[in-house]
């Protein structure tokens, strides 16, 4: 809170009105929401609600129906009161995808989606890129944590370019031919065992005139699994016809 209060150019040594930080650790997900929202009934003329931690409001990041009514919330606050809502949200380990299914709601919602990432470079560095923008681009950016343990930006940064595979373009495929090919590999049933689910993935994107290598159809396993277009079952993975793309 000191912190924002210094890059604000605001003194640090007294409360302010229009300024609210409420420590919600040891509520419940239902509490949680029902603080903030007796929290904006009641304080008037709210222009920003930043939630640091969307996961937290949920029991289930990866339920469809708690994410749909989450983010009917979060729009309700928004139109309600007409604020702007700022929300953070983890990246799974090892891809570039929001966490859950609340990632692929908030990614079909928002406005702007913004990736911060550590710098591969350099340790003390983070890389700020839009990963999705309605309105107009920028350029990305980095940043330090200075002396002063406030954020500076780091000129002449130089970001590395990221590696292109030549072999493989999810924005080959629309949704439809997801839908096509994923029915035709998986159907109805529950697939057995990893090597299976590429069999699957195999035949099924073969189907449709996309046949790759089995790297490539490994990748795509990630993939869809990340978007929850294929989720697990037991011990086996079946096609998720409820999918948001």
């Amino acid at each position: 809170m000191e912190r924002i209060l210094r890059l604000a150019g605001l003194p640090t040594d007294k409360d302010r009105d229009d300024f609210v930080f409420i420590v919600l650790r040891e509520q419940t997900p239902d509490k949680r929401k029902q603080i903030i929202d007796y929290m904006l009934e009641n304080m008037p003329d709210v222009g920003l609600l930043i939630i640091d931690g969307i996961r937290d409001l949920m029991y289930d990041i990866n339920s469809p129906s708690e994410s749909t009514d989450l983010i009917n919330l979060l729009m309700r606050w928004s139109s309600g009161y007409n604020l702007h809502i700022h929300t953070v949200l983890h990246l799974n380990k090892g891809d570039d995808n929001t966490r859950g299914h609340i990632g692929t709601e908030l990614n079909n919602k928002a406005e702007t989606v913004l990736q911060i990432t550590k710098s591969q470079q350099d340790g003390n560095i983070s890389e700020v890129k839009a990963m999705h923008i309605r309105d107009r681009e920028f350029d990305p950016f980095a940043f330090r944590i200075n002396d002063n343990a406030l954020p500076e930006i780091v000129d002449d940064y130089v970001f590395q370019q990221p590696k292109q595979d030549r072999n493989f373009s999810l924005t080959e495929l629309t949704e439809q031919q997801h839908r096509e090919a994923l029915e035709n590999g998986f159907g109805k049933q529950v697939v057995q065992g990893y090597s299976n689910v590429i069999a699957a993935l195999k035949q099924g994107y073969a189907s449709i005139g996309y046949e790759r290598g089995r790297n490539v159809l490994v990748s795509l396993n990630k993939f869809l699994v990340n978007k929850r277009m294929i989720v697990k079952e037991g011990k086996g993975y079946r096609y998720n016809p409820d999918f948001h793309y």
